[in-house]
């Protein structure tokens, strides 16, 4: 097979990733909703939306604690993320 830019023509081969915190889940931070993602393993619906509101915010820390997750990788566009992060902070 031909060699382009160091991949096969015919397909490219995914990229193994060691897994560095099984316990770590990803907060996508936007203005209006929350989107959460735990691993696959910890509920049956591994990505949820959440409010931003308080209520919202509570029920984000609650699953989080439910999925056994100690660590949180947020991405957020502007201040939005400052309340999440204080309750969960709070939290521990």
């Amino acid at each position: 097979m031909k060699q382009v830019k160091g991949y096969q023509k015919s397909a490219v081969k995914a990229a193994s990733m060691t897994i560095v915190n099984p316990n770590a889940a990803g907060i996508d931070i936007g203005d209006t909703i929350h989107a959460v993602a735990v691993p696959g393993d910890r509920a049956q619906t591994p990505v949820r939306t959440f409010g931003t509101m308080s209520c919202g915010l509570d029920e984000i820390a609650d699953w989080l604690q439910e999925c056994r997750i100690d660590t949180v990788a947020m991405e957020s566009t502007g201040v939005y993320w400052k309340p999440l992060f204080g309750l969960l902070i709070r939290r521990g």
